[in-house]
C-alpha cells in the first residue's frame, strides 16, 4: 500500500493535482498540491546540490556544513532561504538526486530546533511563503520516501501552520497580512479533513481582499509590485478551489478580474512596470506568466481613480502619472513622496523615469529612493512632499518608516482638446509648511510626438508664501539607456534613444542643467544615469514651462512616412 501511495504522489506535477489519499489519520494527509507559478531553473539544482546558495545577489558556500547554520550575508538572502521557494528549482530538474537533496535539506530544517527560534523565520510573510512552498513542493520532497519521513514532514508542516495562525496577532498590514490569509486558505484545501475550516478561511480571505484590492484593481499600498506578488499566489489558489470541486469565493474571482487590467496599466512599451511607491525591477518571467492568464488582452485603461494614477497613450508614446495621495499610514512603509511625478516612454524605449527601488540592499537606498528628489517632479526647498517617521525607536515599533504626513488634496482633471489630451493636476503637500500648492499641467499631442508641460507654485487665494527661502527644482530623471547632451544655448537637452530616435527637451525661459542621477531599479542593480534639472525662485518665477519633442528625423518618423508613401491609393 505504501508503494502505491508513493507512486500516486510521484505523479503530482503541473497544476493542482490530487495526491495520495491512502495515508491514515485525521489531518495528516495531503490531498492536493497547489501549482507554483514562479519560474523554475533546473540548472540551479546543480548549484544547490554543490552547496552554493545564490539568493538576492549573494552567494553562500556550505563547504559541507548545514546551510541553516551559516550566517546569512543579508536579510534579503535569508528571506529567500527561509521561504523555501528554491525547492522549485530542484523539482524542475526532476532526478532521483535532486529529490534526495530536497529531502535532505528539508530534514535538516526540521531536525534542528534552533531553526524555529530564528526571528526572521517567524516573520509573517516569510512563514506564509514557507508554508505555501512546502505544500506546492510536496510531490518533490515526498516522492520515494517512507512512511516515517512522511509523518515527520506533515508534523513539521502542521507546526508551521500553527505558528502562522499565531502571527495574526501582530502582523504588518498590507501584503503580508493578505499573504498569511492566502497561505491559511491553501492549508484548508490541501490537507485532509479540513472541510469545516474552508468556509472560515475563505471568508477571512474575502474580507481582506475586499479591503486591500481597490475597486479599480490597484492595491491599497499603491505599489504596482504588490499586484505581481499577490497574483502569483491568487491564480493558483483559484485553480486549487476548482481542483477540489469547490466554488471559489466571489471576492477572489472579482479581485483577480480587477487586478489583471492593472498589470497592463502600469506597463511601458518595453514590458517593465512604472516605478512608483516601492516598485523595483520588473520580473519579466513572472509578469509573462501572469499575463498568460489575462483573457481580455485589451488596451490599458486611461484612469485609475481609486488607486490614483493616470495614463496617457498617443501613438507610440506613453505617459503614466501619479495623481493620488499617499496610502494610509499602516500600508505606507514602502510608499514614496512622488505625487505628480510621471514616467515617459516611446515605443520600447523609456525616456523619463523615477529612480525606483533596488531589488536588494534596499535599506541603504530607502531614504533617498522615497524622497521627492528621486522622482520626476518638483521639489520645494529640497524638501519631500511627504514626511516619514525618522526616529529609530519608532521605526522598530512600527516595523519601518510609514508616512506621517503628505498631500491631502490631490486633484486631476482630464479632457480631450484640439490636438491632444490635457491633464491638469495639483497637490497640497507643501501647503502646511511653505504655503504653496504645486500644479502640473500636461498636454500630449494626438500623435505622441510632443508633450508640453507647465509646473507652477502658488499660494491659495489671499495667502502668502511662508518662510524666506523659496527655491525649488524641477527634475526629470532619464533612463540609463538614453544618451543626453546639453544644447549650446543651455535651454535644452538632446536625447538619443537606443533605437536612434531623437527627442529634444526644451525650457525656453529657464536655464537647463544636466546632472548625475541613479537608476535604482535595474535588473543588475543600481546604475548611473542623468537627470534634467531646472532651478528657480518661486517669488521671482513661480512657473516653468517645458516640452519634450520627438525629432522629425527620427527613424520611427522616417519609417512611418516611407510606409505612408508606399500605401496604395484607393480608386475614386
Amino acid at each position: 500500500m505504501n508503494r502505491f501511495a508513493r507512486n500516486m504522489l510521484a505523479r503530482a506535477s503541473g497544476g493542482s493535482v490530487a495526491l495520495s489519499r491512502v495515508w491514515p489519520g485525521r489531518t495528516d494527509r495531503l490531498i492536493i498540491a497547489p501549482h507554483d507559478l514562479r519560474t523554475a531553473d533546473a540548472t540551479r539544482a546543480a548549484e544547490i546540490y554543490a552547496g552554493r546558495f545564490v539568493f538576492a545577489g549573494k552567494i553562500v558556500n556550505c563547504h559541507g556544513r548545514s546551510i541553516f547554520d551559516l550566517d546569512p550575508p543579508s536579510e534579503d538572502w535569508e528571506v529567500a532561504l527561509l521561504g523555501f521557494g528554491w525547492l522549485r528549482h530542484l523539482r524542475a530538474a526532476d532526478t532521483a538526486l535532486t529529490r534526495a537533496n530536497a529531502r535532505a535539506l528539508v530534514e535538516d530544517w526540521i531536525s534542528n530546533p534552533a531553526n524555529k527560534r530564528r526571528p526572521l523565520a517567524r516573520r509573517a510573510d516569510v512563514l506564509a511563503r514557507r508554508v505555501i512552498s512546502l505544500l506546492s513542493q510536496a510531490p518533490l520532497v515526498l516522492n520515494d520516501t517512507d512512511n516515517k519521513f512522511y509523518r515527520r514532514y506533515l508534523r513539521a508542516l502542521a507546526r508551521e501552520i500553527r505558528f502562522l495562525r499565531f502571527t495574526m496577532v501582530n502582523i504588518p498590514d498590507g501584503v503580508p497580512k493578505l499573504q498569511v490569509q492566502i497561505a491559511l486558505c491553501y492549508t484548508t484545501l490541501c490537507l485532509a479533513n479540513q472541510a469545516r475550516h474552508i468556509r472560515s478561511a475563505s471568508k477571512k480571505l474575502s474580507e481582506e481582499l475586499q479591503r486591500q484590492i481597490l475597486p479599480d484593481g490597484g492595491h491599497i499600498s499603491r505599489n504596482p509590485g504588490a499586484l505581481i506578488e499577490l497574483l502569483i499566489d491568487l491564480l493558483p489558489l483559484r485553480q486549487t478551489f476548482a481542483a477540489r470541486n469547490i466554488a471559489p469565493p466571489p471576492a477572489l474571482l472579482n479581485a483577480i478580474d480587477r487586478m489583471m487590467p492593472m498589470l497592463r496599466f502600469f506597463r511601458h512599451g518595453d514590458g517593465n512596470f512604472a516605478l512608483f511607491n516601492g516598485m523595483s525591477a520588473t520580473s519579466s518571467d513572472l509578469l509573462a506568466t501572469l499575463l498568460a492568464y489575462d483573457d481580455a488582452h485589451g488596451a490599458p485603461m486611461a484612469n485609475m481613480p481609486h488607486t490614483g494614477f493616470q495614463r496617457l497613450d498617443a501613438g507610440p508614446t506613453t505617459v503614466i502619472i501619479d495623481t493620488g495621495p499617499p496610502p494610509p499610514p499602516g500600508v505606507s512603509h514602502d510608499a514614496h513622496a512622488g505625487c505628480l511625478s510621471f514616467e515617459l516612454s516611446s515605443g520600447i524605449s523609456r525616456i523619463v523615469t523615477n529612480c525606483g527601488m533596488p531589488t536588494t540592499g534596499r535599506d541603504n537606498w530607502r531614504p533617498f529612493a522615497r524622497s521627492t528628489a528621486a522622482h520626476s517632479t518638483l521639489t520645494y526647498d529640497d524638501t519631500s512632499s511627504c514626511q516619514f517617521v525618522e526616529m529609530s525607536a519608532m521605526k522598530r515599533l512600527l516595523h519601518g518608516a510609514p508616512i506621517i504626513s503628505g498631500p491631502h488634496e490631490v486633484e486631476s482633471y482630464r479632457e480631450v482638446v484640439e490636438g491632444g489630451t490635457l491633464l491638469t493636476t495639483s497637490h497640497d503637500g507643501y501647503l502646511a509648511k511653505f504655503g504653496v500648492i504645486h500644479r502640473r499641467v500636461l498636454m500630449v499631442a494626438n500623435d505622441g510626438a510632443r508633450i508640453d508641460g507647465e509646473d507652477s507654485l502658488s499660494p491659495p487665494q489671499g495667502a502668502r508664501l511662508k518662510g524666506t527661502d523659496a527655491d525649488f527644482a524641477l527634475r526629470f530623471h532619464l533612463h540609463p539607456a538614453v544618451k543626453a547632451s546639453r544644447l549650446s544655448d543651455a535651454r535644452g537637452v538632446m536625447l538619443v534613444l537606443p533605437n536612434r530616435d531623437v527627442w529634444t527637451f526644451e525650457a525656453l525661459d529657464d536655464k537647463v542643467d544636466l546632472e548625475d542621477s541613479v537608476f535604482l531599479a535595474g535588473n543588475d542593480g543600481p546604475r548611473r544615469t542623468a537627470q534634467i534639472v531646472i532651478r528657480q525662485d518661486a517669488r521671482q518665477a513661480p512657473s516653468i514651462r517645458w516640452s519634450f519633442v520627438r525629432s522629425t528625423a527620427s527613424p520611427a518618423v522616417t519609417n512611418a512616412r516611407r510606409n505612408a508613401r508606399r500605401e496604395p491609393e484607393l480608386p475614386l
